[in-house]
C-alpha cells in the first residue's frame, strides 16, 4: 500500500491484524494528572535517557540516577561530570547530562521553580508536543513518548522499529525522516491507538520484520508489507 492509501479505518484494520497476531498491548499503570507528582518529569529524565540505548541500560542508569539523586533540584545543580559518570551506563554520558539539566532548567523557568510537567495537561497534543520539542536535544520521539504514555495525549512514539516497519507497510514514504515519520503517524492513526498500535509495531518489528532476515511467513506480512522478503 501506499501513504496515500492509508486512512483511519485502514489503520483500525491494522490494528485488529496485529492484534489477532500478538495479542492485545494494555497500558502500564496511570497517567495524566492521577499520576504521583512529578511522574512526568521522571518520565522525561527516563526518556532522555533512553535514546540510542538498549532498555536494559535505561533501566541501570533511571535507577542509578534516582537512588544518587533525592529531589530533581540536586539533578540540575549536580556538576555536569558528576551527573555524566552516574548516568554512563546509557551512553553518550556528556550529552545526556546536559539535556536532562536544560530539560529540568526549562520545566523550572516555565513553572516558576517547581519540577512539574502538569501544565502540559491543558495543552492540546500540538502544543504539549512544540513545548517539549523547543528543548534542545527533545526530539519529537522523547515529547511522543511523554505525551502518550505519561499523560495519554494522542501522540505516536516512532522508534527504529516502529519507522522501519511503517515504511515497509507503506504508512510512511521510505525516505521520509524521523520527524515526518512521526507527523504522518500522527495524522493517520485513530487517537485512540497511539499507544496500542506503538506498542504492536514494536513486537512486530522485534518478532518478525526485523531490518535484516525478516520473517515474512505470517498473516500481517503477507496483507501488509512490500520489503525484499515478501
Amino acid at each position: 500500500m501506499t501513504v496515500d492509501e492509508w486512512t483511519p479505518a485502514r489503520v483500525r484494520e491494522l490494528h485488529e491484524a496485529l492484534v489477532s497476531l500478538h495479542g492485545p498491548a494494555e497500558r502500564d499503570g496511570e497517567h495524566g494528572t492521577d499520576a504521583a507528582p512529578g511522574d512526568g518529569v521522571r518520565q522525561l529524565l527516563t526518556t532522555i535517557l533512553s535514546q540510542n540505548v538498549a532498555d536494559e541500560n535505561t533501566d541501570r542508569a533511571a535507577a542509578n540516577l534516582f537512588e544518587t539523586y533525592q529531589e530533581f533540584g540536586d539533578i540540575e545543580s549536580a556538576p555536569r561530570e558528576e551527573l555524566a559518570e552516574v548516568i554512563r551506563v546509557a551512553g553518550l554520558a556528556d550529552t545526556k547530562a546536559e539535556r536532562i539539566q536544560r530539560a529540568l532548567a526549562a520545566v523550572r523557568e516555565e513553572t516558576g521553580g517547581a519540577y512539574s510537567l502538569a501544565f502540559l495537561d491543558a495543552m492540546d497534543a500540538d502544543d504539549a508536543k512544540a513545548w517539549l520539542t523547543d528543548i534542545k536535544g527533545v526530539g519529537p520521539k522523547t515529547a511522543s513518548v511523554v505525551l502518550n504514555f505519561h499523560f495519554g495525549k494522542p501522540t505516536m512514539a516512532v522508534d527504529t522499529h516502529v519507522e522501519r516497519v511503517s515504511k515497509r507497510f507503506g504508512l510512511v514514504p521510505e525516505s521520509a525522516s524521523n520527524a515526518r515519520a512521526h507527523d504522518e503517524l500522527d495524522r493517520v492513526v485513530p487517537d485512540g491507538l497511539t499507544y496500542s498500535l506503538h506498542v504492536l509495531l514494536i513486537s512486530h518489528g522485534r518478532t518478525y520484520c526485523s531490518a535484516r532476515d525478516p520473517d515474512c511467513d505470517n498473516a500481517v506480512c503477507e496483507a501488509y508489507c512490500d520489503c525484499e522478503g515478501c
